[in-house]
């Protein structure tokens, strides 16, 4: 096995082109002649609402992040398209609800029929196969949760180049110290399809890498995905964080807090690369979570919200969502009107220059962003896990909770604790809201895989998360 660092063997080239019909007049800042903007996704993992020092986290020490969101726009109700970790994912990549694909789930050992690849099919147009098809760099580094086989392998989904793991977690520590949570399957570390051996913390590997990717990049439009798994279960933090959050008593937190804190400082390492070469002001860095937190599994918080990880109430499903692009957007503005995941790619693929002609299901922000509109229009955003589902305007949402339950309706602008149920107020709003989803979840596919055990196919190969 070999260990971290690209060889010889890696030869950059530059774009020599500038493609025509930009979306926006960009300014030319960087040190190579083409002034599309850098893109970088940011994206924590299992990250709660709560958990970021600008929504007031009063433990989780986390300025790099916040400064991303105080420099940029914050998105008070920004929302995923799943509440658990790989169908969120296949959303943010492909722009379309991932149950148009059959992703509804995590892969899992159950399946709906013996031919079922489990993994964004080849089919779909993702946001790195767009942009390697406009002339950028692509890379991810971290935790891809797109399917195991070689087709769903992110050099075969658009990235040029990939250091990270496939599936759901692997070990922080090469010691293999699992903190506060019991021992999970660890999954080996590859450099494209390489398998590479590791000795720094995994959150500090992801950062090492990511900063070499922009330092190799620098003179070429690049898109670069780094998906941490930070601070998703095992429970794995440094001895030396834990040492500095001493004082929090409850070590299930401790260890969360000391998580988050190594992110954060990871966070910065990017947006110093980004200093460092000229790039930061023509670079859209976007912050996120990919669901909401739960403090039983890893010690994160959604507070005010209602709910965790895997349930559609807001804590499951509104995270920590921000953006930075000093050569466009106005520093420190929230933005209140409710943006999904989903819009990412066509608002990057613009940014990019390109031309979004099929369908996707998110809308282009940009115009929102750089102060040119100050509303969206109306539209309804719609969430199905398993045997959930709920239905969000903007104003109202309406959530089926469980299994057989009465859909519950939240003036949602007002309460976003999801405190008062007003169903019973507003019957004409719960019958036209659960019109809206009947027709949506109508055009959708079937779930194609997960852990329910319905399915009528075991395949013991697939490992939850």
């Amino acid at each position: 096995m070999k260990r971290h660092g690209y060889g010889s063997n890696v030869n950059g080239w530059r774009c020599l082109g500038i493609l025509g019909g930009l979306s926006f007049s960009l300014f030319l800042t960087q040190a190579h002649a083409d002034p599309r903007p850098n893109v970088v996704i940011i994206l924590a993992d299992d990250l709660g609402y709560a958990d970021v020092g600008y929504r007031g986290s009063p433990d989780m020490k986390t300025p790099h992040i916040d400064s991303l969101a105080n420099h940029g726009i914050q998105f008070s109700a920004g929302y995923v398209t799943a509440p658990v970790c790989a169908p969120s994912r296949a959303g943010l990549q492909s722009g379309l609800y991932q149950n148009r694909f059959g992703a509804e789930d995590n892969p899992g050992p159950y399946k709906l029929s013996k031919d079922v690849r489990i993994g964004i099919p080849a089919t779909v147009n993702t946001l790195a196969k767009r942009m390697k098809s406009l002339g950028y760099r692509t890379g991810m580094i971290g935790k891809s949760h797109a399917g195991n086989a070689l087709e769903f392998h992110p050099n075969a989904s658009g990235y040029d180049e990939f250091f990270g793991f496939i599936n759901g977690a692997s070990n922080y520590r090469a010691d293999g110290h699992w903190g506060t949570k019991i021992n999970e399957p660890a999954h080996p570390l590859l450099r494209n399809h390489e398998k590479v051996e590791e000795t720094e913390y995994l959150t500090d590997a992801f950062g090492r890498e990511a900063v070499a990717f922009i330092e190799r990049w620098k003179d070429q439009p690049f898109f670069l995905e780094v998906p941490f798994n930070a601070i998703h279960g095992p429970m794995q933090a440094t001895d030396e964080d834990l040492a500095r959050f001493s004082h929090i008593k409850d070590p299930h937190r401790r260890c969360a807090v000391s998580m988050a804190y190594r992110l954060d400082l990871n966070v910065g390492r990017i947006l110093d690369a980004l200093r460092k070469n000229n790039l930061e002001t023509n670079t859209i860095v976007f912050f996120l979570s990919d669901n909401g937190g739960k403090f039983d599994d890893n010690g994160s918080l959604n507070a005010p919200l209602r709910g965790t990880k895997n349930q559609l109430w807001e804590g499951g499903i509104r995270v920590p969502f921000c953006l930075q692009w000093p050569a466009q957007v106005k520093a420190g503005r929230t933005i209140d009107i409710p943006v999904i995941t989903l819009d990412i790619l066509p608002t990057v693929i613009a940014a990019a220059g390109g031309v979004v002609t099929d369908r996707v299901d998110g809308v282009d922000l940009g115009p929102l962003l750089t102060g040119k509109v100050n509303t969206l229009p109306d539209r309804n955003l719609y969430w199905r896990f398993n045997e959930l589902w709920a239905v969000r305007d903007s104003e109202w949402k309406l959530v089926n909770p469980r299994k057989g339950a009465k859909p519950q309706l939240f003036h949602i602008v007002t309460d976003s604790r999801e405190s008062e149920d007003v169903s019973g107020k507003h019957p004409d709003v719960v019958q036209r809201m659960q019109d809206a989803y009947s027709a949506w979840t109508s055009g959708m596919m079937s779930k194609l895989w997960g852990w329910d055990t319905s399915f009528p196919v075991y395949d013991p190969g697939m490992g939850r998360e």
